[in-house]
C-alpha cells in the first residue's frame, strides 16, 4: 500500500495545483484558496511561515499523526505560494533533479 501512495506522490502534488490554480482562476466564492489569493502575496507567506512553525512544533510535542497534518497544511500553503508565483512541481522538481549527486 505504501508503494502505491509513493508511486502515486506526484500525481497527488500536481492535481492539488491543478485544484489551487483553477479555485484562483474561477474566482471560486467561499473557497478558502481564492480568498487567500484575494488577500495577497503578504497574506499567503505569512501563512507558509505560520504553517513552518506548526510543522516544527509539532515536531517537537506531538503524535506523528499531528505532524503529518501539519506537513500537509505547509505543502498546501507552499502549493498556494507556488501557484500565485507561476512555479510549477516540475519546476521543482528539476531543480532537485539538479541538486542530486
Amino acid at each position: 500500500m505504501y508503494e502505491d501512495a509513493e508511486s502515486n506522490s506526484a500525481n497527488i502534488l500536481t492535481e492539488l495545483y491543478n485544484v489551487v490554480k483553477q479555485r484562483i482562476e474561477s474566482r471560486s466564492s467561499g473557497s478558502y484558496t481564492y480568498s487567500l489569493h484575494e488577500k495577497g502575496l503578504d497574506e499567503i507567506v505569512k501563512k507558509v511561515g505560520e504553517e513552518c512553525i506548526e510543522v516544527i512544533l509539532s515536531s517537537k510535542y506531538q503524535d506523528k499523526q499531528r505532524i503529518i497534518s501539519e506537513l500537509a497544511d505547509l505543502i498546501y500553503h507552499l502549493t498556494v505560494l507556488m501557484v500565485e508565483k507561476e512555479i510549477s512541481f516540475k519546476d521543482v522538481f528539476l531543480e532537485l533533479k539538479k541538486r542530486r549527486k
